[in-house]
């Protein structure tokens, strides 16, 4: 690769750059504690430090002064988050102490981290693979707690053994067409016979992953929900109440929201981006015709529309979708209509069974985050397991072919799990997936 290697010895803030009680600096790579012990006082005492124990001391600039006091995480090689030599700087989050340490490290031979280098020099030292890699940003990443402790799952390989497990599976069948391939000929063998049972069980169990995609984007990334309507039908005044604060202009003047307003909110667990958007109307005002069509994008791209109707106005069922829509007549303190979803953002009324709603809605499909199912939330590995069900579909499908036409089938498969936890990487995979990290991790 050209710009990750393992070759040199690498540093980088691990926490935020700003002032601070305290930061933390991670290095890593070979000879880094001797290096370091070259402006640390007492040198000595880091230099015969054990591994996984803390020193305490100076670091001291090039002309001896000192820069800050500081605690040393110690890890000899084979240990810590790398698997290299390795010493963490507790230091205090002085900018002006990060700005010379920075500089000092420099000055003693290492260079600045890449965004995920750290992480890339675990996998590549066997401390874990793509999917543990790829949970290690999840968890920075995670907006929930269920989100959180599925990735922790991940990270601790629940996901790796999951793929470990189909993967010994389709080497089996692959080493049984294997023994077929090695065979002359004129040799008698008994006829190959597709495993059936065995490739829709497998295929079973592929489409339960790719099936907990969405619910760990969900968690992971938050649910996009719109609120949507004809303009006054009580949008604002809804979203000012689920958000609780004043937010959105309320007026009974039509196309007061002129473009979309947005927020994070926490409903029953699950973070919502919600959307208050402009009514949708036919208008001669360019500015507000502009954000009629942010509102109707925003709509399309939404997990979930809650379009609100005025009980004196029709319903546009032709124009919903109603697979995501959730539909809800407003003002019900002036005109309630029975038999449906009412609610009045002025009194309260049904507001509690709309987010119950919004709630049940979002987390259909959950069902793997209550329990100790493997959950996905990277699209790669979904891509990668959609591609493994297509390979083993088409072998099933193909099942009369000759026995090195139905081996191509399964190790496409066998390279596509391997895609997953690494077992088989390229260059721009490895490139695209760590410099999407943070410094420092």
């Amino acid at each position: 690769m050209e710009n990750y290697s393992v070759d040199e010895p690498i540093y980088a803030l691990a926490t935020a750059y700003a002032p601070s009680a305290l930061a933390v600096v991670r290095t890593s790579g070979k000879g880094s504690i001797g290096m370091l012990a070259g402006a640390f006082s007492p040198s000595g005492r880091l230099v015969r430090a054990a591994n996984g124990t803390l020193v305490h001391g100076h670091v001291l600039d090039e002309d001896g002064t000192t820069i800050d006091e500081v605690v040393l995480s110690v890890y000899r090689e084979g240990h810590g988050y790398t698997g290299e030599e390795a010493v963490e700087i507790s230091t205090h989050g002085s900018l002006m102490v990060l700005r010379r340490l920075s500089a000092r490290l420099v000055q003693l031979g290492f260079r600045p981290a890449l965004r995920g280098e750290f992480t890339f020099r675990a996998f590549m030292h066997g401390r874990m693979d793509l999917t543990q890699a790829e949970a290690v940003e999840e968890i920075i990443g995670s907006r929930s707690v269920k989100s959180q402790e599925k990735a922790m799952d991940r990270l601790a390989g629940q996901l790796r053994e999951a793929m470990g497990s189909i993967r010994t599976r389709l080497m089996s069948i692959l080493a049984s067409l294997e023994v077929q391939l090695d065979y002359a000929e004129d040799e008698i063998l008994e006829d190959w016979v597709f495993p059936e049972e065995e490739v829709d069980d497998i295929i079973s169990s592929l489409r339960s992953l790719v099936s907990t995609y969405d619910a760990g984007r969900i968690h992971r990334d938050g649910a996009k929900v719109v609120l949507a309507g004809k303009a006054n039908a009580g949008k604002s005044s809804l979203f000012n109440l689920l958000v609780k604060e004043d937010r959105a202009i309320v007026s009974p003047v039509p196309g007061t929201t002129r473009d979309f307003i947005e927020t994070w909110i926490d409903l029953g667990g699950i973070p919502v981006r919600l959307y208050d958007t402009a009514g949708l109307r036919s208008s001669d005002d360019e500015v507000e015709s502009e954000g009629i069509r942010r509102s109707a994008s925003l709509m399309a791209q939404a997990d979930l529309v809650v379009y609100l109707v005025d009980p004196e106005d029709d319903v546009p069922l032709d124009e919903l979708d109603e697979t995501k829509t959730i539909l809800v007549y407003s003002k019900s303190d002036r005109r309630r209509v029975e038999g449906a979803l009412s609610i009045s953002s002025l009194t309260g009324e049904g507001v509690g069974d709309l987010v119950a709603s919004i709630v049940a809605r979002l987390s259909s499909g959950t069902e793997a985050l209550q329990d100790d199912t493997p959950v996905i939330d990277s699209r790669r590995q979904r891509d990668s397991l959609i591609a493994c069900i297509e390979a083993l579909e088409n072998a099933r499908a193909s099942r009369g072919q000759s026995v090195d036409i139905m081996a191509l089938f399964f190790q496409r498969a066998l390279e596509e799990i391997g895609l997953i936890t690494g077992e088989v990487t390229n260059e721009e995979l490895l490139d695209t997936l760590f410099s999407q990290f943070c410094l420092g991790k």
